[in-house]
């Protein structure tokens, strides 16, 4: 059966969300009074750790450089690559004891500070490890969102998320841990448009779609990634010269238009792989390969397997398990 055709006006944020799927998981509500402090480890392969900011303020420790970046209410934090971190209330004092109970919907976390107040949501999101490539690959180690720096539509739906978010841990509400995994999942989309709009982002995908010069052969690439696209094409669709859409591409993405290509497809390709009836000529020509052997050396490259094998390790796995993991 022919595969159905890409809606001409899906967004390059949407295909990547559809080449790899990410659910949120709500872990947990802070309500503590300064000083306080959370020292979060390494999180586990395939766990993205996030924290929005409802009232209040928190201090993100940078190990990079030794400073200190101040969240405010709005705010959403995301670890793409599960990096251990600090969050404290930047007084400097030793955190009063904490204690969780389990409320309505969730566990909260408080203690016994008197000081100001901090109301955040912590959880995490959580990717197989096939589309954990894409995703750690081109994300930053740390992004934040800021809602008081977006567009207001934007702005407005990650207040509006996090207002419904909140009100349903208050309550006892038949389906609350599924409605909040389910808002959590879409915070994450939330989450990569606001980062998309800082100022300055990391290398990545956030940074290339930040560029208007380079936007639409980032929308060509995941409109259709199985298309033959060569660079002189890529950079037409700029309209820049070859030799500056390049330079411009690697500068922005840290990485090539072939690297984000071949990233795409491999993730593209396990994902059809998974499918019974699916034959491993068949998902080559689906994700852009006119040669067999072609398409499994580059799949092995990149996902230490075979075509084949994937697709009997798949067959005994639950869906949206990882064969690999």
């Amino acid at each position: 059966m022919p595969e159905p055709a890409v809606n001409e006006t899906t967004d390059w944020l949407s295909r990547l969300l559809e080449f790899a799927p990410v659910r949120g998981r709500l872990d947990l509500r802070c309500v503590f009074g300064a000083p306080w402090r959370i020292e979060q480890p390494h999180a586990d392969s395939g766990e993205m750790p996030y924290h929005v900011v409802l009232a209040g303020s928190a201090t993100l420790e940078d190990p990079e450089n030794g400073s200190s970046i101040r969240l405010k209410a709005g705010d959403i934090l995301v670890f793409p690559k599960g990096a251990s971190h600090v969050l404290h209330d930047g007084s400097g004092a030793s955190p009063a004891p904490t204690r969780e109970r389990e409320a309505a919907s969730i566990v909260v976390s408080e203690n016994t500070g008197a000081g100001a107040r901090l109301d955040m949501l912590c959880g995490h999101f959580v990717v197989t490890a096939a589309h954990e490539r894409l995703l750690r690959n081109h994300l930053p180690e740390r992004l934040i969102g800021r809602s008081s720096g977006a567009d207001e539509e934007t702005s407005r739906q990650l207040k509006g998320l996090a207002t419904l978010m909140r009100a349903i841990t208050d309550t006892e509400t038949l389906g609350a841990h599924a409605m909040l995994d389910a808002l959590s999942t879409a915070l994450f989309t939330v989450a990569l448009r606001l980062a998309s709009e800082s100022r300055d982002p990391s290398p990545g995908l956030l940074s290339l779609a930040g560029s208007p010069r380079l936007a639409p052969a980032l929308e060509a690439i995941f409109r259709d990634p199985a298309r033959a696209w060569t660079l002189p094409e890529l950079a037409q669709l700029c309209t820049m010269s070859r030799a500056t859409f390049v330079r411009l591409f690697r500068e922005k993405l840290g990485a090539s238009a072939s690297d984000l290509l071949t990233d795409i497809r491999m993730t593209m390709a396990a994902n059809e792989l998974r499918k019974p009836s699916a034959h491993v000529a068949a998902v080559a020509g689906i994700v852009g390969y006119q040669s067999e052997a072609a398409f499994q050396r580059a799949f092995k490259k990149h996902m230490g397997v075979t075509p084949t094998h994937w697709r009997k390790l798949s067959g005994h796995h639950g869906h949206g398990e990882d064969p690999a993991t």
